[in-house]
C-alpha cells in the first residue's frame, strides 16, 4: 500500500463521513423532536430553528469526544498507518450501511454502540490477522483491544433500558396523579414549582452532558461544577420556578419553554457527544496520515502518538453541524424514524404500525394478572381515587390544523426532564448510556404511566418496543461482524477491496432510498383516511364515505389483478397481492375507527346520524373477508402448483368479474360524488350477478359429475363465485347506509 492510496484512504473517508453524518442525524433525530413534535408545544418551523441552535452550539463542544475514536477501543501504537486505514474504512462502510437500513425502516437505534463494535470488531480482525502472520498466540490480542471498554458498553445498553423506561413510568405517574390530565387549574397553582424542577434538571444536564467538553470549560470550571453541583440545582430552581411564575401570571403556558428548552439541550448534547460516531473516525483517519508522513516512514511506523490529546479544529466542527442541520430540515428518513416513536406512545388508540407477537401477548398477560394481583390488595376506595385522577378522557386536548398531538405538554416536559436527569446521572458517574436508548425508554415509560397502552392497543405497542429493543442488540451483533468482514476482504484484497465496498455501499443505498421512497408513497397514500374538521356535521360523514370509496377501489383492482394472475397461474403476481392483504385490513379497521370517531364527534355536538350508520363497520369487514378468501385461494392454488382452471371455467369467472366490477365501480363512484346511486339499476346487476351464479353453478355441477372438473378446481371455482355474491351484496347495504346517512345529520330532538 503507497503513500499515495494513502491520501485516497483519506479522502474516502471523508467522502463517506458526509453520507454518515446524513444518515447518523436522520436516525439520532427522535432523541431531542420527539417531545416537541408529539405534544405540537409549537410551529414545525420554530422546533426545527430551536433544534437546529442546539446542534451548533453542541458542535463545538464536542472537541474532546473525538479521542474515542482514536484510542477508546483499541491501543493504537500496535497498528501501522495502513492497517489503522484499513479499520478506519470497515467502520465507515458498515455504519452508513448499518444506519441507513434502520433509517429505511423506520428504527431508532444507537449511532454509539454503532461506531463502537464497528471499531472492535474490525480492530479485533485486523489484530487476529496480525497476530496469525506473526505465529503468535491468539491470546496476545488482549494487547492490541481494549476489551473492558465493550464490556462496559453492553452492561450500559441493559442498564440504560430498564432504568429509563422504569424512571420514566415512575415519575409520569406521579406527575400525572398530582396534576391530572385536566392539569390546567392545577398547573396554576404548584406549576412554577414542578417547572422549576424540570428547569434544572434539564439545564443542568446542558452543563454536565453538553457542556463538559467545550473549549471554554477550563478543568478549574468542571471541577467547580462537580463539587457544587446542589448549589447550582437550587440556584436554577429558583431563578427557573420565579421566572416562570411571572410567565403564568402573564397567562402563558408555562410548560411550552421547559419543552423547548429541553429540546435545545437534547440537541446540544447529540451534537456534542453524537458527533464523534459520524466524524472521529475520519478525523483520526487524517490525523494518522499527518503523523505517519511526518514519521519518515509512513507505511511501516505505529501510531502510537495518536494515544496523545489532540484539539479538533473548531472549521471541521462547524462544517458537521451544518451538515447535521441541512439533514434535519431535510431529511424524509429522520420523520419516518420520528413517527415509529411517536406512533407507540400515541395516547390515542389508532392505526398501529407493528402486529402483535406471541411474546408480546405473553407480556402483556403477564402485566395484567400482576394488575389483577395489585388490585387485591390496594383498598377499593384508593383505587376509584387513583383511577379518577388518571382518567385520560378528562384530558382538554386542543386539535390543531384537523390533528391533535400524540400527547399533552406535561408529558413532553416529563420525557425531556427525566432523560436529562437519568443521562446526567450517568455521565456525573461515568456509566455510558446511550442517550438514545434513555429517550427512547423514558417515552416508552412515560406512555405506559399514561394509560396510553390500554386492552385495545397494549399488545402491538409491546411489539414495537421489543423490535426496537431487538434492533439495538441486533446493531452490535451486525456491527461487529460486518466491520470485522470488511476489514478481512480489505487487508487481502487491498485497493480492490475498497473499490469493491464503495460500489457496495452505493447500491444499498439506492436500494434503501427506493424501498424508502415506496415505503412513503403508500404512508402518502393512507393520509386519504385523515379524518376532516368536524365543524361541518355532514362533511364528517361525507369524508368516511370518502374513505369507503378509495377501499373499494383498492379491493377492485386487487381483484383483478388476482383473477388475472389466476387465470394465468402467475405466482409471483399472486404473492404480491396475498403480501398486500395486511393492508387492506388495516385500512379497513381506519375506516371503521374513523366511524366511530365521527360518532363521538358528532354527539359532542348534539348531532346524530341514522341508526344504520355504524352498521357500515359489519360491512366493510366482510368485504375485506371476501377479498382476503379469493386472494389467498388462488395464491394457495397456484402456490401448490395444482391443474389451473378450465377454459371454460375462466371464460365463465370472466362473466363474473365483469358484473362484479361494474356494481363496485358504481358504489365506489357513489361515494366519491357524495350523490345519491341510481339505486335500482345497481339492484338490477346484483340480480343478474345471482342469476349467473345459479346458472354457472349448474354448470359446474356436470363437470363435476363427467370428471372434468376435480375436486380443488371445484372448490376454488365455487368460492370465487360465492364470494363475488357477497361482495356485492355488502356494497349494497354499504349503498342503502350511505343513503340512510347521506346528508342526514340533524340535531338531537329537544336540542
Amino acid at each position: 500500500m503507497s503513500s499515495e492510496f494513502l491520501l485516497i484512504g483519506v479522502g474516502i473517508l471523508v467522502t463517506i463521513a458526509i453520507f454518515d453524518i446524513m444518515v447518523g442525524v436522520s436516525n439520532d433525530a427522535v432523541n431531542f423532536l420527539n417531545s416537541s413534535f408529539g405534544s405540537r408545544v409549537a410551529s414545525r418551523k420554530t422546533i426545527m430553528i430551536i433544534a437546529s441552535l442546539g446542534i451548533l452550539a453542541g458542535v463545538t463542544f464536542s472537541s474532546g469526544m473525538m479521542e474515542v475514536a482514536r484510542k477508546g477501543i483499541f491501543h493504537p501504537q500496535f497498528f501501522t498507518m495502513p492497517e489503522l486505514m484499513t479499520i478506519f474504512l470497515a467502520v465507515m462502510i458498515t455504519d452508513i450501511i448499518l444506519l441507513d437500513l434502520f433509517n429505511t425502516y423506520g428504527l431508532p437505534t444507537s449511532t454509539t454502540v454503532s461506531v463502537v463494535f464497528e471499531l472492535l470488531g474490525a480492530a479485533v480482525a485486523i489484530s487476529v490477522l496480525k497476530i496469525v502472520q506473526a505465529g503468535d498466540s491468539l491470546m496476545t490480542i488482549v494487547q492490541y483491544i481494549n476489551s473492558a471498554k465493550a464490556i462496559t458498553i453492553i452492561m450500559g445498553i441493559l442498564l440504560s433500558v430498564a432504568v429509563s423506561f422504569v424512571c420514566g413510568a415512575v415519575v409520569q405517574f406521579l406527575t400525572r396523579l398530582l396534576f391530572t390530565f385536566d392539569y390546567q387549574q392545577r398547573i396554576k397553582r404548584y406549576g412554577a414549582l414542578w417547572g422549576g424542577v424540570a428547569m434544572s434538571s434539564i439545564t443542568y444536564f446542558i452543563l454536565v452532558k453538553g457542556a463538559k467538553g467545550a473549549s471554554f470549560m477550563s478543568s478549574q470550571n468542571v471541577a467547580w461544577i462537580k463539587s457544587h453541583t446542589g448549589l447550582i440545582l437550587f440556584g436554577i430552581f429558583i431563578v427557573s420556578a420565579i421566572i416562570l411564575q411571572m410567565l403564568q401570571m402573564l397567562k402563558f403556558n408555562l410548560l411550552k419553554p421547559v419543552v423547548l428548552v429541553g429540546t435545545f439541550a437534547l440537541a446540544m448534547a447529540f451534537a456534542a457527544n453524537d458527533l464523534v460516531n459520524f466524524i472521529g473516525v475520519p478525523l483520526a483517519g487524517l490525523q494518522s496520515y499527518k503523523l505517519a508522513m511526518a514519521s519518515g516512514d509512513p507505511l511501516g511506523a505505529t501510531m502510537g502518538a495518536l494515544s496523545a490529546k489532540v484539539q479538533s479544529q473548531t472549521s471541521f466542527l462547524l462544517l458537521a453541524g451544518a451538515i447535521m442541520i441541512l439533514t434535519l430540515w431535510l431529511s424524509k428518513k429522520a420523520r419516518t424514524v420520528t413517527k415509529t416513536e411517536l406512533s407507540l406512545s400515541q395516547q390515542d388508540e389508532g392505526s398501529e404500525r407493528f402486529e402483535s407477537v406471541f411474546i408480546s401477548r405473553a407480556i402483556v398477560r403477564l402485566v395484567l394478572g400482576v394488575f389483577e394481583t395489585v388490585r387485591v390488595v390496594v383498598p377499593k376506595g384508593l383505587r376509584a381515587a387513583i383511577s379518577r385522577r388518571l382518567d385520560p378522557s378528562a384530558a382538554m386536548v386542543v386539535a390543531e390544523e384537523g390533528k391533535r398531538p400524540s400527547f399533552d405538554l406535561l408529558r413532553a416536559s416529563v420525557n425531556l426532564m427525566v432523560a436529562s436527569a437519568v443521562v446526567s446521572y450517568a455521565t456525573a458517574n461515568k456509566l455510558p448510556l446511550s442517550t438514545t436508548y434513555v429517550t427512547f425508554m423514558v417515552a416508552m415509560g412515560s406512555s405506559f404511566a399514561d394509560r396510553a397502552w390500554g386492552r385495545e392497543s397494549a399488545v402491538y405497542r409491546v411489539t414495537g418496543v421489543l423490535t426496537v429493543v431487538g434492533g439495538w442488540f441486533l446493531t452490535a451483533i451486525i456491527a461487529f461482524t460486518f466491520a470485522a468482514l470488511f476489514a478481512t476482504v480489505m487487508f487481502y484484497a487491498k485497493g480492490f477491496g475498497v473499490v469493491l465496498l464503495v460500489l457496495l455501499v452505493a447500491f444499498l443505498i439506492v436500494t434503501n432510498h427506493r424501498k424508502h421512497r415506496a415505503k412513503a408513497e403508500e404512508a402518502e397514500k393512507e393520509k386519504v383516511f385523515n379524518l376532516k374538521s368536524v365543524e361541518n356535521p355532514q362533511e364528517t360523514i361525507e369524508t368516511t364515505f370518502e374513505h369507503m370509496s378509495f377501499l373499494l377501489k383498492e379491493i377492485r383492482a386487487s381483484l383483478d389483478a388476482t383473477l388475472d394472475a389466476m387465470f394465468s397461474q402467475n405466482i409471483e403476481r399472486l404473492g404480491v397481492e396475498r403480501k398486500r392483504l395486511g393492508k387492506f385490513q388495516q385500512w379497513s379497521n381506519i375506516i371503521s375507527a374513523n366511524v366511530f370517531k365521527a360518532m363521538r364527534l358528532l354527539d359532542q355536538k348534539g348531532l346524530s346520524v341514522s341508526h344504520k350508520y355504524p352498521q357500515a363497520v359489519r360491512r366493510l369487514q366482510k368485504l375485506t373477508d371476501g377479498h382476503r378468501d379469493i386472494v389467498l385461494r388462488a395464491y394457495t392454488h397456484v402456490s401448490n402448483h395444482h391443474k389451473g382452471l378450465l377454459p371454460v371455467q375462466v371464460e365463465e369467472l370472466e362473466q363474473v368479474r365483469q358484473l362484479l366490477d361494474e356494481i363496485l365501480l358504481e358504489v365506489e363512484g357513489t361515494f366519491g360524488r357524495k350523490q345519491p346511486a341510481n339505486l335500482q339499476e345497481i339492484e338490477a346487476k346484483d340480480a343478474r350477478l345471482r342469476a349467473l351464479a345459479t346458472e354457472l353453478n349448474a354448470r359446474q355441477v356436470a363437470r363435476i359429475k363427467d370428471s372434468s372438473s376435480k375436486t380443488r378446481l371445484s372448490i376454488l371455482f365455487y368460492a370465487v363465485v360465492g364470494n363475488a355474491m357477497m361482495l356485492s351484496k355488502q356494497n349494497l347495504e354499504l349503498l342503502d347506509i350511505f343513503e340512510q346517512s347521506f346528508g342526514v345529520a340533524e340535531e338531537k330532538v329537544g336540542d
